[in-house]
């Protein structure tokens, strides 16, 4: 079943005195959502009594909860030492998930750094075979894992990148950033044929199955000639994309992603914008 929910907490959940995730489960649910990404953006810094106690809450609330590894993961980084504190950092991820109740950690993949494309695409996809070890090592491959598309020119994460990314194992399924493919194609996504397209080309890679229930994040996103600058809110008029075409495209595939909003400070709002314009159409 199709989901919709916000990333983190807005600002109207701050102003309303709330600043406990137990109380964003409530939050989300009294706004009749039904997904909430938590972020682990800046480290994974929450004790495992902390992290039952979240996964408690959004259970009773009949919201379902996926984890953001930290932001700085890198697997292209040339120093082995580096990429193993990113690897750390993904199944970190994944047991506090485990002990929320939930089944999903996006991550972004890579940067290119002084490397060559090639060798930085080449680079990540072995290191996601080395994690792709650890994780059935650790006995954690029930859970998704979610490599996602970027949104600067830099980093590593096309929709054809995610695409190989998952094709090395089950246990990886893509995250589309629709706002961040618009950035780094500098406005690509205007019509529902334009949403097809991508969809399309992963579908007939991966497969329905696979991509059925994948990870979207939403957002309009401004951007400059290296790609995404900064995440926007649905008032804004000038960058896009928007989300009527894609929601389109999604009810024409028969497709039942989560779709977690992205929006500065208003994400909880757009989410509930988006899944009224996906049940009114």
């Amino acid at each position: 079943m199709i989901k919709f929910g916000p990333s983190g907490n807005s600002i109207a959940f701050s102003d309303a005195g709330n600043s406990k995730s137990e109380q964003s489960a409530v939050w989300v649910k009294n706004m009749g959502l039904s997904c909430f990404e938590y972020s682990f953006g800046r480290g994974v810094n929450l004790s495992d009594e902390r992290a039952i106690s979240i996964g408690k809450a959004f259970f009773d609330a009949g919201v379902e909860i996926s984890v953001h590894a930290p932001y700085y993961i890198n697997l292209a980084n040339p120093e082995l030492e580096n990429a193993v504190k990113s690897f750390n950092y993904i199944l970190q991820s994944a047991e506090k998930v485990k002990l929320m109740g939930g089944k999903r950690v996006v991550f972004h993949p890579a940067s290119q750094g002084k490397m060559k494309r090639e060798q930085a695409v080449s680079l990540t996809i072995e290191r996601l075979k080395t994690l792709r070890d650890l994780i059935y090592g650790k006995g954690l491959d029930h859970l998704i894992y979610c490599p996602e598309t970027m949104g600067k020119l830099g980093q590593i994460g096309t929709i054809e990148e995610v695409t190989e990314f998952c094709k090395i194992d089950k246990i990886y399924t893509p995250a589309v950033d629709f706002g961040h493919i618009n950035a780094r194609e500098f406005g690509s996504l205007k019509t529902e044929q334009d949403y097809l397209d991508r969809l399309n080309y992963m579908i007939d890679n991966l497969g329905y199955e696979r991509m059925k229930n994948f990870h979207i994040h939403f957002s309009k996103i401004e951007y400059s000639a290296k790609g995404e600058v900064r995440h926007l809110t649905f008032e804004d008029n000038h960058y896009g994309p928007d989300y009527e075409p894609m929601l389109k495209a999604i009810k024409k595939l028969k497709l039942e992603p989560f779709i977690v909003c992205e929006s500065a400070g208003t994400q909880d709002i757009d989410a509930l914008k988006m899944q009224k314009t996906y049940y009114d159409n």
